[in-house]
């Protein structure tokens, strides 16, 4: 159930990734909200960090996650058209053939000194690893063209990190 243990057949990983899709294409059927905890497994669409959701008319239509690599890093992955190129964050587009996953990558946003959100730079100064700092800094998201196929078998945790409307269900 861990870090590609060969002995076993499936993972909690792979369970969470495969509740999510269901949640997030759920939303158009469910329109409901609840307070809940920030548990991967809540349902609605929307009931991680429903504070945030409250002030929005917008239903939420993605569950921003992050994957733990087996050493504990955050998988990353790329995304075309900006400076800033590298992402943590997830959405969930498809699971297939016994765990493996589309996930889109979502392009991580910060506010700048004019007030307007941008692409945050994710990486340190050494352009070799995800700056924890700059992880923090992080206030939004926005979805990106870009996909990446994974094999959930590989990760030994995920974080579901909120809901958000990116426009993609409509």
């Amino acid at each position: 159930m861990s870090c590609a243990n060969g002995n076993s057949t499936g993972g909690c990983v792979c369970e969470v990734v495969r509740a999510i899709l269901d949640i997030q294409e759920a939303v158009v059927e469910e329109a409901k909200k609840c307070d809940c905890s920030s548990n991967c497994f809540m349902e609605p669409l929307g009931a991680i960090s429903p504070h945030h959701h409250h002030h929005h008319k917008k239903q939420a239509d993605t569950r921003v996650i992050t994957l733990k690599n087996a050493d504990g890093s955050p998988f990353h992955a790329f995304f075309k058209g900006h400076k800033h190129c590298v992402s943590i964050y997830f959405r969930v587009e498809d699971v297939f053939d016994n765990c493996c996953a589309t996930l889109r990558v979502l392009i991580p946003l910060k506010c700048n000194e004019e007030g307007k959100m941008v692409p945050a730079n994710l990486v340190g100064d050494a352009a070799c690893c995800i700056d924890m700092e700059k992880v923090c800094e992080v206030e939004g998201f926005a979805a990106s063209s870009d996909c990446v196929t994974v094999d959930l078998h590989c990760f030994c945790a995920i974080q579901c990190i909120e809901d958000v409307d990116l426009d993609l269900c409509r």
